[in-house]
Order: C-alpha cells, then sequence, then structure tokens
C-alpha cells in the first residue's frame, strides 16, 4: 500500500468519526447482576485499552456490549449494542480503575439506563433493559417495569476481567472492510 493511499484511508476514517485501529488493543469485563423475584442479568463490555487510567468509560467509548436477562435460570431477554438505535435509552458508565459499574450517588442519578429509562417502559415491545436510578436498580421486560426485579440502588455492581468473554455478532460496533481495496502495488 502506498504512503498516499494509507493517509486518504486514515483520512477517510477519521472523517467518519472512525479511528484506524491499527494495533489497537481492547480489554472485556464481564459481569453478573443478582436482582429480587429470581431475575438475573449476566453480560459484557469492551472497550480500548488505553481507557484503563481513566476514571470513567462512557458508552460512547464502548466497543462491544451485551446483556442477557434471567429469571429463575431461564432466559427472559437480552439487549445488544447491535440493537441501538436513534430512540433508544443508552447510558453506561464503568470505572475501570475500580472494575465496576457506576451506581446511584451524588453526581450520579441515572448511570445506567441500557436499553430502559427511568420509569422502565421502553425496553420496547419484545425488549429487554437495565437501569440504575434514585428509585433501584432493575429490569424491563417488554415495555414493562419488572418491580420484582428490584434491589437497592446504591449496591455496588462489580465486573471481572475476562478478556476470553465471547460476544455475540449484534453484540459489537461493525467495523470497516477494507478487503475490498485495491491490491497493493
Amino acid at each position: 500500500m502506498t504512503d498516499l493511499f494509507r493517509t486518504a484511508c486514515a483520512a477517510g476514517l477519521l472523517a467518519l468519526g472512525l479511528a484506524p485501529s491499527a494495533g489497537a488493543q481492547s480489554v472485556t469485563y464481564s459481569f453478573e447482576w443478582v436482582g429480587g423475584g429470581g431475575f438475573s442479568m449476566r453480560g459484557g463490555v469492551s472497550f480500548d485499552a488505553s481507557l484503563m487510567a481513566e476514571q470513567l468509560v462512557t458508552e460512547d467509548e464502548v466497543e462491544c456490549f451485551v446483556v442477557e436477562g434471567y429469571q429463575d435460570d431461564t432466559p427472559i431477554g437480552r439487549w445488544a449494542l447491535g440493537m441501538l438505535t436513534e430512540t433508544t435509552t443508552w447510558t453506561m458508565t464503568f470505572d475501570p480503575v475500580l472494575e465496576k459499574f457506576v451506581v446511584f450517588g451524588p453526581g450520579a442519578p441515572m448511570p445506567q439506563a441500557w436499553n430502559m429509562n427511568g420509569i422502565g417502559t421502553d425496553c420496547g415491545e419484545d425488549g429487554f433493559g437495565f437501569n440504575i436510578g434514585n428509585a433501584a436498580q432493575d429490569l424491563c421486560l417488554g415495555g414493562t417495569l419488572l418491580v420484582d426485579s428490584q434491589v437497592n440502588p446504591t449496591r455496588p455492581f462489580p465486573a471481572v476481567r475476562n478478556d476470553g468473554f465471547v460476544f455475540p455478532g449484534d453484540a459489537c460496533h461493525g467495523t470497516m472492510i477494507l478487503s475490498a481495496l485495491p491490491p497493493t502495488q
């Protein structure tokens, strides 16, 4: 590939808001949340390793994300980053230094809103979502708040570094397909 061609490709990616990923490394965390009423949730989040020293990683910096909900170990729903639309409620704040999701507290009135607004009604007719706000940590299923799932909003929500976590195909932002570029001379 010529230097001019590489420069043009990099400029094009930056113009689209995508940084070239040459040599970029990601870190992955898995997590499990246990709520009331036999409800639980498991999932994973991935982001660029250069953010590990930051105090917060937010939804804009997430590369891959998925959550799967259960009641008494029976699957009830899921949400993945590939399901994100312009109308999806999507807020995620993760502290990589302390390896935990931010929970309700001063300065964090709704630190987590994963396909679920504060009243638990916008996760979609067939959707699934999770929220941490001032009232509780809780789930949404089929556009309805699962009141029985609620736990204290300040309860810690840790995550575990797990670079072997396997994301489903719809959990990651799409990547640019560059294999159609002309061969190098």
